[in-house]
């Protein structure tokens, strides 16, 4: 009986009209990097993100939390205007990058998304050799306009993503020779050698096996110093190892954001305090 109650209960708190919910903490940081203002996004008349309002602070791990089709990866893309390439999806309200609204029509997405860089949840490496998928997008960029530069961005970049001792003396062989964890730590390179502000990492550990998972949250550490980095992860572990900002996403809307150590410890939203807790996701 006791359990039928707490399930009702749930089901209550869950089905909560969306109208009456108010993001709870502190939206706002000092200084931001990004600031995000009443957001909506439609895929044609469904609307799947409500209203959200964040800041994006710098040299921050920020982790979007929340189950699936909560939303917080269609608002992840939000981010670098990667949504650009949905039929029929809609981004409205504001998102400003150093004070610059990324939506309006004079902004150019292709050096948009050079300085705010996306890695996917599968690793994705060109099919060239890991030089080439190092050294391609500083050469289209301008970055790298003879041998020598385009040599020092592909060291540095691998040298930051942990993985030049492990390929210095193959660059020449196929990136997709790679195992799982250095192919995504490969994509990481990729992103990083043409100098972004953010980095936006969607589940990049969700197919990796638990060693190359600790590689790459200890390099997402490392990165905290020069980068500001958004991490979308079901793992509540990863989001509170990684991380120092949480973002607690349910059906669209931002129900909570704080430290992660508050919303992990003691969240203020019955909604975030259940799915952190496991009683639903």
């Amino acid at each position: 009986m006791q359990e039928v109650l707490k399930k009702k209960s749930l089901e209550k708190r869950v089905l909560a009209p969306r109208e009456s919910r108010k993001t709870i903490g502190n939206i706002n940081v000092q200084n931001p990097r990004m600031v995000c203002r009443n957001v909506d996004v439609y895929y044609d008349d469904k609307q799947a993100i409500r209203k959200v309002s964040i800041d994006i602070g710098r040299n921050e791990v920020l982790a979007m939390i929340g189950p699936s089709g909560c939303g917080k990866s269609t608002f992840l893309r939000c981010l670098n205007r990667m949504n650009d390439t949905i039929d029929g999806c809609r981004v409205t309200g504001k998102i400003l990058f150093d004070g610059k609204d990324i939506y309006d029509s004079s902004v150019d997405v292709v050096p948009l998304r050079a300085q705010i860089g996306m890695v996917f949840q599968k690793p994705n490496p060109f099919p060239k050799s890991i030089y080439e998928n190092v050294s391609w997008a500083p050469k289209i960029h301008g970055l790298a306009e003879s041998k020598a530069e385009a040599d020092e961005i592909v060291e540095s970049s691998l040298h930051k993503a942990g993985l030049w001792d492990e390929v210095k003396d193959r660059l020449d062989q196929p990136g997709t020779g790679l195992s799982g964890g250095q192919q995504q730590r490969l994509c990481i390179a990729r992103a990083i050698a043409v100098s972004p502000e953010v980095i936006l990492m969607d589940e990049p550990c969700s197919a990796l096996d638990p060693i190359a998972t600790a590689k790459i949250e200890d390099l997402i550490d490392e990165l905290r110093e020069q980068y500001t980095i958004v991490i979308v992860t079901h793992s509540m572990q990863q989001a509170s190892r990684v991380s120092q900002r949480t973002a607690f996403f349910h059906l669209g809307d931002l129900i909570e954001v704080g430290s992660t150590d508050t919303i992990f410890t003691k969240p203020s939203h019955q909604l975030t305090e259940d799915y952190i807790t496991g009683r639903y996701g």
